[in-house]
């Protein structure tokens, strides 16, 4: 089988640099599906020896794959005709019904072979060239690509992300005659934009990346300008003496606005220090996507660190292009900070009024008045400062009018943390005030502090009961108050800080805090159904298995951090030896008590046991009970398991030795109370039988 290399490139305008990775991900992916849609059930055996290579740059998308087979293999089609004895009559002779099948096939009767009683046809098919295929497959795969809106150039009626200007199309040294996006495929890509604006040809795949980086002024591939640009930045930051922040977002980002990275460095004016390092960063990061340092301690330095796009003959003036950019940034921040300080974040609480939190839901101030009187009833149930929840839930929205935040919205939060500060509160309120937020993703902190918690339990309760009561839950693809985040933030504070409070009970007092929710009937009830099966998805992420969730699911506890305790007792409880036969026998005992009735609380009568076996586990059950008692006012379920797990000998015997359903009416009802008594302790901690 022949092999060569396959090179595809598409030069655009410059593409939106924060999708750029995902667009040549996403490329890459749908080029690896559809090869091996291509070679079908052969792919993974033919395909063992090619390397796919996706490369993207601000001005093109490209991929690469080595060692790519020129055909398709040859195979073999087998077509089954129908049953040798109704194929020849008693002379032999071919009947109708083979006659029809030869026909069929397009062969002669000659060509039909027996096969497994049957008469078929063999078909060879001849191996298929691929290069048609392969410009299928990159038009298919750029059709797919995950472009929110396409827009149009020119008169042409093509449609891509941004327009396109040139396409390379290789296959070995051969040119694949072909046309993507109104260019007809050549071997002639080009250089940077300024350092080499012209065409490079390219006479085979392997000379791409290097003929680019050599000539053109192009570091094609993503994740090396990534780490060179990474390495750049660190390297400046070594010579001021200092220890740059990368945030790992805005290096991509960056990665995707240049294709000759040069770092270099630049100052700003020690005054601007005075303002709170996040707004500095914040101006710096969002406008001019700069890089800052810090010192050994964490404090920032009047220092920044850009990436220019190309390599200057006077880098000095370029960085002082760059530091005039910045200083009006910076300049502005500092007068807002400075302007914002002159009002308390208290005198700003009637400016909420007017801004609308939803249309059916009041305004900000209005949640802002719900959010206090909830973070008060769940201060006090968390040993926290009631008065110190209402008053931080009070400001909390307050920043949002502030000129800081108007400007630099990602700073909601902590502008409102500074401003209560310079205004005297106390530290907890005014760290309360940036902690409301917390987490903002997946594996952020949490907040520390009992104020914190109240206020970030609350503030989601409200938004979760109001959209709820509003019949505005969130649907399979839209989530735009993203709910379920809020959710997953509410238990994870629960649950990880260890609080232990009811959440029905919280979500009727939030529900209760609104004048009129129109589907206020059983809310509280629909919301605690929503909140508690986002526990699934995140025991899923820890291994958990569904079973376990459900059983525990089962018991209905209101308590998230309940919950999440008994989901561990019973995860360990899984791995006892004794843990398969007693969900076995607790299904059982469950199917019996289903079908017969259960009998409730009613006592065992000891003096209708006719079987050592179950006055055996009666014993054992009556034995247990004090200390069960103890272990469940203790929560302590794994151990409430443990215990129980030492029944299964007797549990088996009893099922060995036992008929349950014994012709005397009293000794089978007497059974029934006390497997239903064996049900009931199990039932404790979740519903073992959904185990088994």
């Amino acid at each position: 089988m022949e092999f060569r290399d396959f090179l595809f490139e598409l030069g655009t305008e410059e593409l939106p640099p924060k999708a750029l990775k995902s667009l040549s991900n996403a490329f890459m992916q749908s080029f690896e599906t559809g090869l091996a849609d291509i070679f079908a059930k052969d792919a993974k055996q033919i395909l063992t020896e090619t390397e796919i290579h996706a490369f993207a740059t601000p001005r093109r998308l490209a991929i690469r794959a080595t060692a790519l087979p020129t055909h398709t293999p040859s195979k073999t089609t087998v077509l089954t005709g129908p049953p040798v004895q109704i194929c020849f009559d008693a002379d032999k002779k071919p009947t109708k019904a083979l006659e029809g099948f030869a026909k069929k096939c397009g062969a002669s009767i000659d060509e039909l072979e027996e096969q497994n009683g049957k008469m078929a046809f063999s078909q060879q098919e001849p191996a298929q060239p691929i290069n048609e295929k392969l410009a299928a497959l990159i038009q298919q795969c750029l059709d797919s690509l995950p472009i929110p809106k396409r827009m149009r150039w020119g008169t042409s009626k093509v449609e891509f992300v941004r327009p396109a200007h040139w396409c390379v199309m290789l296959f070995g040294d051969e040119v694949l005659d072909a046309e993507i996006l109104g260019h007809q495929a050549a071997r002639k890509t080009f250089g940077h934009r300024f350092h080499y604006n012209k065409s490079i040809e390219l006479i085979a795949p392997s000379e791409y990346e290097s003929a680019l980086a050599e000539s053109g002024y192009v570091i094609a591939d993503f994740d090396k300008r990534r780490r060179n640009i990474e390495e750049q930045i660190h390297l400046a930051a070594e010579s001021l003496g200092a220890k740059a922040v990368i945030d790992p977002a805005l290096l991509d980002e960056v990665t995707g606005l240049v294709e000759w990275p040069v770092a270099l460095s630049g100052r700003f004016e020690e005054r601007f220090l005075e303002v709170p390092a996040e707004a500095l960063v914040s101006s710096m990061k969002e406008h001019q996507k700069y890089f800052h340092v810090v010192n050994e301690e964490g404090a920032i330095q009047p220092y920044f660190i850009t990436i220019s796009n190309i390599e200057s003959k006077d880098p000095q003036q370029v960085i002082s292009g760059n530091e005039r950019v910045i200083r009006p940034r910076l300049a502005d921040a500092a007068f807002f900070f400075e302007t914002d300080k002159k009002h308390s974040l208290e005198s700003r609480i009637d400016r909420l009024k007017p801004i609308v939190f939803q249309a059916k839901l009041g305004t900000v101030y209005d949640k802002s008045v719900r959010v206090s009187k909830l973070a008060s009833v769940i201060a006090g149930k968390i040993n926290g400062n009631t008065a110190w929840a209402e008053r931080a839930a009070m400001l909390a929205k307050t920043d949002l009018v502030s000129e800081m935040v108007l400007e630099f919205t990602d700073l909601q939060g902590l502008m409102g943390y500074h401003y209560a500060t310079n205004d005297g509160e106390p530290e907890e309120v005014a760290a309360a005030i940036y902690q409301q937020y917390l987490p903002k993703f997946a594996g952020d902190t949490l907040p520390d502090s009992k104020t914190g918690q109240a206020i970030a339990i609350a503030d989601r309760l409200d938004t979760l009961v109001g959209l709820f009561g509003i019949n505005q839950p969130p649907t399979g693809s839209k989530d735009p108050f993203a709910l379920r985040r809020a959710t997953l933030g509410t238990l994870r504070i629960l649950v990880e800080k260890e609080l232990d409070l009811d959440l029905l009970e919280l979500l009727e007092q939030a529900a209760n805090n609104y004048a009129d929710l129109p589907a206020r009937d059983g809310l509280e009830k629909t919301v605690l159904e929503f909140m508690l099966e986002r526990f699934r998805a995140w025991y899923s992420d820890e291994g958990v298995p569904a079973e376990i969730f459900l059983a525990v699911k089962a018991k209905n506890p209101t308590s998230p951090l309940d919950f999440d305790n008994r989901v561990k007792a019973v995860n360990h409880f899984r791995t006892l030896p004794q843990a398969e036969a007693l969900a076995a026998a607790n299904k059982r005992v469950s199917n019996i008590l289903a079908k017969q009735g259960d009998p409730g609380s009613v006592a065992v009568d000891t003096t209708l046991m006719q079987e050592d076996a179950e006055r055996a586990l009666h014993t054992e059950l009556s034995s247990l009970d004090s200390l069960l008692g103890e272990l469940m006012a203790e929560a302590n379920y794994k151990a409430v398991l443990e215990n129980l797990a030492q029944l299964q000998a007797s549990v088996d015997h009893f099922f060995d030795k036992v008929m349950v359903m014994a012709d005397d009416e009293k000794v089978r009802d007497n059974r029934i109370r006390l497997l239903s008594q064996l049900r009931s302790r199990f039932l404790l901690v979740a519903d073992i039988a959904l185990l088994g």
